[in-house]
């Protein structure tokens, strides 16, 4: 897949992202280098991997799920808003 300048803009376009002019050839060269890189994949021979392979076969380590709340932190958090009622931020309203 070639990157290019229209590919770029349609990126661009479906991201909501606006790239600068001058960093377009630097996003065009770092996006076709990742391209690349994912296209060395294809070239893997996967033919005689068992679809169920895994790097590991041990199950993963489980906790209890114990409910945990540190105060603290939230006391700290909330030090810092400008306007807080009951451990709540206070915003303006933004619906009406």
């Amino acid at each position: 897949m070639q990157v290019d300048d229209m590919l770029l803009s349609k990126l661009e376009k479906l991201s909501f992202l606006k790239i600068a002019d001058d960093k377009r050839d630097e996003i065009i060269s770092q996006l076709s280098e990742i391209v690349n890189f994912v296209d060395n994949l294809s070239l893997l021979d996967t033919q005689n991997v068992d679809e169920k392979f895994a790097m590991s076969d041990d199950a993963t380590l489980l906790r209890e799920d114990v409910a945990f709340c540190d105060t603290s932190i939230n006391e700290s958090i909330i030090q810092h808003a400008p306007l807080s009622r009951d451990n709540f931020f206070v915003v303006p309203k933004i619906i009406e």
